[in-house]
């Protein structure tokens, strides 16, 4: 499902002339080649860009939706996308800081080449003069023999500039050194630029500020084998203000796939961030216009208590990235946890992840006293002291007070047939497994 036309609207921002301060605004320059060049060149005529994804796991991260929503501003401002998903890069894996990357099978890559593609596909319009294109290196690597790559385009390499490249440098300082397969990755993103300039008239190319080195090796390229001068915008990495890393939850990647991060998880990861961090962040992850974000500024700045940036700002990268359905599904479960909504039109999967990080217990069918379940789920210490809480009006199941302590749970009771949530006062929850 595409999710185009949830940033269709809010595109047209009065307080900007032109897409080049726009994206200065948001926090999204932090190097480029010539930028008067480069300011002029998007305030012209359409021109073709692209932005490259490697398939070196299943699903993109929040750092690639960075490059995504960058890659969306662009084609609203009128210029003409390229989504290359790199079929061949893949199978090499950029150079890493500290380690070689375990190289995936061809197979394995050529599925997640599928995979990313179409989560590309979600955030680019794929209609109009300025329509987009999927492309895939493969498609014009795996065709070149070794010599020809080395006559064509290795000779225009030079060892000396290749071996001071970020990357390389501080893998050369390391222990683990780096093998010549991905000392060559730079030749070959340079190589991807170059053919999508001679295919597309592609001028353009972002990414991360730290593939800086992959950028400009394909600028090189073109200004060496065709006296042509293109462009490269690296965008900063993106970190928390207390000097942690941005785009982890519980110490694991933020995966833009609902399977290996649920809409939940997303939302509360979101709703989560920092007083500190969360106008940059409305800044870059949202399509929000300037107007909107300064109103929120200053609610943040006045009324921080009552978290309207965090709000807002998880209901828009969420519905960026899993649509407005699912999106208010996660909100809904966020209210029926603590009593402000039906637990029960709350689907499995929804229900599953809202719950995830709750104590949680298994009982039997004949296990269903509340007295046994409080106890069980260790919101009772006791059954003297699980009476007291139901004599004293704070126990509840699936919401509902109960203040009988001799009550058993119907079957009919149980969510999707088994499960329960169990509440003692406001806000001490926990789950029960019915077994059968």
């Amino acid at each position: 499902m595409s999710h185009v036309n949830n940033i269709e609207s809010q595109h047209n921002d009065p307080a900007f002339a032109n897409i080049w301060q726009e994206l200065k605004w948001r926090g999204l320059v932090h190097v480029s080649t010539d930028e008067t060049e480069l300011e002029k060149l998007l305030a012209g005529d359409p021109i073709t860009y692209y932005c490259g994804f490697d398939p070196t796991a299943p699903s993109l991260h929040l750092g690639n939706l960075v490059q995504l929503l960058v890659m969306r501003r662009l084609q609203l401002a009128g210029h003409k996308p390229l989504g290359l998903v790199g079929g061949s890069t893949g199978l090499i894996g950029d150079p890493r800081p500290t380690a070689e990357r375990t190289l995936n099978t061809k197979d394995t890559v050529a599925e997640w080449v599928g995979r990313l593609q179409g989560q590309v596909r979600r955030f680019l319009s794929f209609d109009g003069d300025n329509a987009a294109r999927m492309v895939n290196n493969l498609d014009w690597t795996a065709p070149l023999s070794a010599i020809d790559f080395l006559r064509e385009i290795g000779k225009h390499y030079r060892v000396g500039t290749m071996l001071r490249k970020d990357a390389v440098a501080s893998r050369l300082n390391s222990d683990e050194g780096i093998s010549y397969t991905e000392f060559s990755y730079q030749i070959l993103q340079g190589m991807d630029y170059l053919e999508l300039f001679r295919e597309y008239g592609c001028a353009l190319q972002t990414g991360g500020s730290d593939q800086w080195g992959n950028l400009t090796s394909g600028t090189e390229l073109i200004r060496k084998v065709e006296g042509k001068s293109v462009h490269a915008l690296g965008t900063p990495l993106i970190t928390n203000s207390d000097g942690t890393k941005f785009g982890k939850s519980e110490g694991n990647a933020v995966w833009l796939d609902a399977e290996m991060c649920s809409p939940y998880t997303f939302y509360q990861f979101w709703l989560n961030t920092a007083d500190a961090d969360v106008v940059d962040r409305l800044k870059v992850f949202t399509f929000l216009t300037r107007a909107e974000i300064e109103e929120l500024q200053q609610s943040v700045s006045e009324r921080p208590f009552a978290r309207e940036g965090q709000k807002k700002l998880a209901y828009e990268v969420t519905s960026l990235v899993h649509g407005v359905e699912a999106t208010e599904k996660v909100i809904a479960a966020s209210a029926a946890l603590f009593g402000n909504g039906d637990l029960s039109v709350l689907d499995e999967p929804t229900l599953a992840a809202a719950t995830a990080e709750l104590p949680s217990a298994t009982v039997g069918a004949d296990g269903l006293g509340i007295i046994d379940l409080l106890v069980a789920s260790g919101l009772s210490d006791s059954k003297s002291a699980a009476r007291r809480t139901v004599g004293e009006g704070g126990a509840y199941v699936n919401n509902a007070k109960v203040s009988d302590p001799d009550a058993v749970v119907a079957q009919e009771q149980l969510l999707h047939g088994r499960y329960l949530l169990l509440r003692r006062g406001k806000k001490n929850l926990a789950t029960v497994e019915v077994s059968a």
